[in-house]
């Protein structure tokens, strides 16, 4: 075992102490100090450097039956993680060597070889392989072009369009020709940023009245693909709004993730048959058959600056559940990152 000389007696790890009910409360988690983790065969040792947060977590921290299993009580949580390499004696991993794996919400991981991939940072800052470059730009991409059927002339509406998805969705659309691409936000400074730095063709705050008249006005001649990242009221005047053949791809529905009784849900599903639309719902782990292609495509267009990306960056394990809140609330432009 190679190893770094001065490693700390102890890590510290984001435990879930109870479900929450309703909004997460920071007295549903404890940060807690645990032995450094020995790496078994296999295995290799992480100092993690950048934390992931994102609003898919609300659900593992519920007991219901969902796609992926629900975090343990009592136990660390997990999330995408970048971090370096301190101690390893696996083959074709060295200590100084960079990793993306899945053993977030800690400072220290004993992770699987098997289950992490080296990552440049020469080649992209670290921060972007939890971002742009990562697996929320990989559900940007799939969901649009594999599961909306995007093509060139299509217009297209992203809701949550602020966020790491919804930015790059947008973005991504205008690049590869859509004929009109809109979004809404949360506040009119992130209107602003849809349409002065991310390209967007209109946008709209959906505080400042009924989405569906706003989505009308901004999209007098329907829409084509609707990219869903809130549910609610944003599907139902999507659903209003869909030209013949029209297609939605439902990413994650963040306007309930934190509803105790079941929302209602759209009542104008008769348009499906009048436009034969279509709504597919999708997974980013169904398709990382994509994930060369994808980062052969956009690293280019990261590096270049024609795809933009903003971070909001925390500082501090401490801070993590603040942050993970935060997304919740809509605090963040762009993807929310920690740093430790």
């Amino acid at each position: 075992m190679s190893d770094s000389p001065a490693l700390p007696a102890v890590s510290r790890e984001w435990h879930l102490l109870q479900r929450p009910v309703g909004w997460p409360k920071p007295e549903d988690f404890a940060l807690v100090e645990v032995p450094m983790p020995v790496p078994g065969a296999g295995q290799v040792l992480v100092r993690n450097e950048y934390l992931s947060v994102d609003p898919y977590m609300r659900g593992r921290m519920s007991a219901a039956k969902s796609y992926s299993a629900p975090f343990e009580l009592g136990e660390p949580m997990e999330g995408g993680a970048v971090g370096v390499v301190v101690a390893s004696d696996v083959d074709g991993i060295e200590p100084g060597d960079h990793l993306l794996h899945f053993l977030g919400w800690r400072e220290y991981a004993a992770v699987d070889a098997g289950k992490a991939v080296k990552v440049d940072p020469d080649a992209a800052p670290l921060s972007t392989y939890l971002g742009v470059l990562g697996m929320t730009g990989l559900t940007a991409y799939a969901g649009l072009l594999r599961t909306a059927g995007f093509k060139e002339g299509d217009i297209v509406f992203v809701s949550g369009a602020a966020g790491a998805v919804g930015s790059q969705v947008g973005q991504l659309a205008k690049l590869k020709g859509a004929s009109r691409v809109i979004g809404s936000a949360g506040s009119d400074e992130k209107v602003r940023l849809l349409v002065d730095e991310y390209g967007f063709d209109a946008a709209f705050n959906y505080k400042d009245g009924p989405v569906g008249e706003q989505l009308r006005e901004a999209a007098p001649d329907g829409i084509d693909v609707y990219f869903d990242n809130v549910g609610g009221d944003h599907l139902q005047a999507a659903i209003a709004e869909l030209n013949l053949h029209g297609r939605i791809a439902i990413c994650g529905a963040i306007s309930v993730y934190n509803n105790t009784e079941p929302a209602p849900g759209p009542n104008n599903l008769t348009r499906l048959i009048q436009t034969r639309g279509r709504i597919e719902g999708f997974l980013v782990g169904d398709h990382y058959d994509l994930q060369p292609e994808f980062v052969r495509e956009i690293a280019p267009l990261v590096a270049s600056g024609k795809l933009k990306y903003r971070e909001t960056v925390v500082d501090g394990i401490q801070n993590m559940v603040e942050a993970f809140i935060g997304v919740l609330r809509g605090d963040n432009t762009g993807k929310m990152i920690v740093k430790l």
